[in-house]
Formats: structure tokens, C-alpha cells, sequence
């Protein structure tokens, strides 16, 4: 079967913006819809930085109800066969699918990246200026990702966890993100 762009799978996928009838609670996620540069920089546990480039793609989806993004490390122009991975966090080539819950005034969210073989459940909310996602690893490892100073061309992304049960969280994973274009 012959890949084309204009799939139906894409047209029904893909939404202008966001559903009127949710449009203030999807602005919380809908803000970053765009194209994005990242500076990714990871931590080991004996505290070496490592650093690398990705790119992120944020767009509304079924109707206008969901947010779809990708996020890629490294970049799609500098993906190459033989690229090592990035130390701590791989190389990711995984999609969020965010899709705000009326009932729980929050947001479900679900990453899947088939590249690392990593894939969490979350639940989002605003705190303050931020916004935080929390969940848990498959062995139950609590989880805190983080939007913070958040401008309409920046956002600072942080991957934490929790090796005591929400006692202290360490930081394994910085994303420093920049709008492309308009």
C-alpha cells in the first residue's frame, strides 16, 4: 500500500484547533502547538552532564479535543544509523498523546516511545506557572515531568524521579525548548 501524506488516517487525525466547547482548559497544552529546537541535557547518577539536540511537534488532534506530540533525539536531520545513543535518556522517537478529562479537571496523558521502550501514564495540571505531570514507572517508581518558564517562544522541560517515594526527586532529564517560525 503506497505511504502518501493525505492518508485517511492523518485527515481523521488532524484538527484545525481546539474544540470550542473546551477551548480555556485546552490552552493549557495548546499553547505549545508548533514546531520546537530542543537542547536535551541528561544526568548520570554521579552527576555527569551529557548533552544532545532534539526536535518537538506539537498539534490538536480528534477534533480538536487532544493534543498529539512527537518528540525526537536527535534531530530528524541529524538522525544517522550508526548515532549513539544519549547518555541516560537514548535517543527518543516517541509521541504524547494529551487529552483533557472534564470529570477530573486535569489532563490524561500517555507517552509512547518505542524507540527507548519506555511508555508512561500521567496526569497533568497547572501548578502556578507550571505545568506538572505525574505517574509512575512500570516498577513503580514515581515520576514528575515539568513544564516551567513557559513564554510563547520558550519552555523549560524537566524529567524527574523519585527513589523514596515523593521524599526527593532527582533530575534526570532537562529539555530547553524554542519555537521555530511564527
Amino acid at each position: 500500500m503506497p505511504h502518501s501524506d493525505s492518508s485517511g488516517l492523518i485527515a481523521a487525525l488532524r484538527a484545525d484547533g481546539p474544540a470550542p466547547d473546551r477551548r480555556e482548559a485546552l490552552s493549557l497544552y495548546g499553547q505549545f502547538v508548533g514546531d520546537w529546537d530542543a537542547d536535551v541535557v541528561t544526568y548520570s547518577p554521579d552527576g555527569a552532564r551529557h548533552e544532545g539536540q532534539g526536535e518537538i511537534h506539537f498539534g490538536w488532534i480528534l477534533q480538536g479535543r487532544a493534543i498529539q506530540d512527537v518528540w525526537m533525539i536527535p534531530r530528524l536531520k541529524d538522525r544517522r544509523a550508526d548515532a549513539p545513543p544519549l547518555p541516560i535518556a537514548g535517543n527518543w522517537y516517541g509521541t504524547t498523546i494529551r487529552a483533557y478529562d472534564p470529570d477530573l479537571a486535569a489532563w490524561r496523558i500517555v507517552w509512547i516511545d518505542p524507540a527507548t521502550n519506555s511508555y508512561r501514564q500521567q496526569i497533568g495540571r497547572r501548578e502556578g506557572d507550571d505545568i506538572v505531570q505525574e505517574g509512575v514507572t512500570e516498577a513503580g517508581v514515581p515520576t514528575r515531568w515539568s513544564f516551567t518558564e513557559i513564554t510563547p517562544r520558550s519552555f523549560h522541560w524537566k524529567g524527574e524521579a523519585s527513589l523514596n517515594k515523593g521524599a526527593s526527586w532527582r533530575l534526570f532529564v532537562e529539555v530547553f525548548a524554542r519555537r521555530i517560525g511564527g
